[in-house]
This record gives C-alpha cells, structure tokens and sequence, in this order.
C-alpha cells in the first residue's frame, strides 16, 4: 500500500505515446460526434449506449494524453483504465437491442432461439452484470486490492465474452432460419435485414477478439508482454473498437423503426445512467 501511494511509483512500463494517444481521442470525438447526429436525427434511442461508449472512449484517451508526461499520477491511470475497459460493454448493449428489433422488424418472431419478448432483456442484463463487475474493479484497485481488481476484471470479460457467444449463436440460427423460410417482410425489396445481420457479426467479432485480449492481458499480469508493450492495446483494443464505431456507422440501423416492443420498455438508458 505504501509503494501504491509513493511519490516515485510508476504506473506503466513505458511513456505512453501522445501522437497515438491524441489520434485516437480525435478518431473517437469526431466518431461519437456522427453518431450524436445519427441517433438525434432518426431518434434511435436504443443506440445511446453507443453513443456513451464513445463518450467512455474520449474520457479514456484524455487520460493516456494526461499520462503522457506524468506516468506517477494514478489519476490518470485509473481514468485510462477504467473507461477504455469499460466502452465496449455499452456498445455491445446497443448491438443486442439492435437483434431483438430485427427479428421483429421482419416478422420472424418465431425464428428466433430465443423468445423475442425475453431476447434483449437477457443480454442486456448480462452486459450490465459485466459492466458492473468491471466496474468494481477501479475502487478495488485504488484501495489496494489488485489481485481482487485483476479477478474482477476478467470475471466480467468472460461474462462479456460468454454472453457474446451465446448472442453469435442466437444470430446465426435465426439468420439461417429466416433464409429457409423467409418471411413476407424480409422478402421486401426495401428489406436491408441482410446488411444489418452482418453488421450485427462484424462489430461482435470485433469486441469479441477485443475481449479475448483483455482476458489474456490481465491474466498475465504485470509481467506479460501485453502490459509492458504499449502498441498491442492499441492493435488489439484502440483499433478494433474504432472499427466497431465505424462499422456500425456505416450501416446505422435507422431503418429499424418497431415500436412498442418489450425492448422499447427496457429501460437501459435509465440502467446505465444509474451505475
């Protein structure tokens, strides 16, 4: 505890780079900035965990600017720590709500593995329960308890990583359901329910091969080669969840437009707002 607080304590392995660290925090302000407009515009309240995740990005980058030429402050260690591990559980939120709107939007109600009305609830909640257990792990950390903050951790990424794999498979079979026996409404011409379904796989990839690292990082622990090597955060997270925004940028899903479904009364915006 008296090496934690010391006054010469270092924080990293190496001097975290301002030119990476300022292209990124631009890449993702002009990123959460678009999607501002893509979700105000269409009034895609779902998507505002998104939009947050891009928020948590900008906040997380600030503090590896800041840690650039103080790499014995914990303030912005933690501040670097703990939102940039925590974005993609609110972009995953947003991607779950996006499948149970889907599969509504074309009729395929009965396709789905998954009963609709319980589809969004129960991934959303596992990514809360994630979110939550993450988000634990910066007090415990602050109060000394890295081996409990490390446990923490990867708990809720192999929460995270678990709940994406059972939303993949949920995906897929509905996907090759509907392709053998498609409905009247995704046979329309007007119908991108395709387009959206490989959005849907693209970003999942993405924040599940983002997750897989994160395991492997903090279970090596300070003397693995991911913590005392700045460029594989950058290629196996930075990179990756810039690909996410982008990605589901590019195909918004603003042609989603059900209502009055039981993911419209989940109140996630009002869940995540509280934690």
């Amino acid at each position: 505890m008296q090496k934690l607080y010391a006054r010469d304590y270092t924080f990293w392995y190496y001097t975290p780079s301002l030119a990476a660290a300022v292209i990124f925090l631009l890449a993702y302000i002009v990123l959460t900035g678009l999607h501002s407009m893509k979700m105000f515009k269409g009034k895609k309240w779902f998507c505002i965990p998104f939009t947050c995740g891009g928020i948590f990005e900008i906040i997380g980058y600030i503090g590896r600017v800041m840690a650039h030429n103080d790499i014995t402050s914990m303030g912005p260690y933690i501040l670097q720590s703990i939102f940039i591990l925590l974005a993609p559980s609110l972009f995953a939120a947003s991607v779950y709500m996006v499948l149970g709107r889907l599969i509504r939007y074309v009729g395929g109600e009965h396709l789905s593995v998954i009963r609709v009305s319980r589809l969004t609830k129960t991934f959303v909640w596992c990514d809360v329960l994630s979110f939550l257990i993450q988000a634990s792990s910066s007090s415990l950390s602050v109060m000394g308890y890295d081996t409990a903050a490390k446990i923490a951790v990867v708990t809720g990424l192999i929460i995270q990583l678990l709940s994406f794999g059972a939303f993949w498979v949920s995906a897929v079979v509905f996907s090759r359901r509907i392709r053998r026996s498609p409905t009247p409404k995704s046979l329309l011409p007007s119908n991108t329910w395709k387009t959206s379904m490989n959005m849907l796989y693209a970003v999942s990839t993405l924040i599940i091969i983002r997750s897989i690292f994160r395991i492997f990082e903090y279970v090596l622990g300070n003397n693995g080669y991911p913590l005392q090597h700045e460029w594989t955060s950058y290629i196996f997270d930075a990179v990756l969840m810039v690909a996410v925004m982008i990605i589901y940028l590019v195909w918004y899903p603003s042609h989603i437009s059900v209502t009055g479904g039981p993911e419209d009364s989940l109140p996630l915006a009002h869940v995540y707002s509280n934690l």
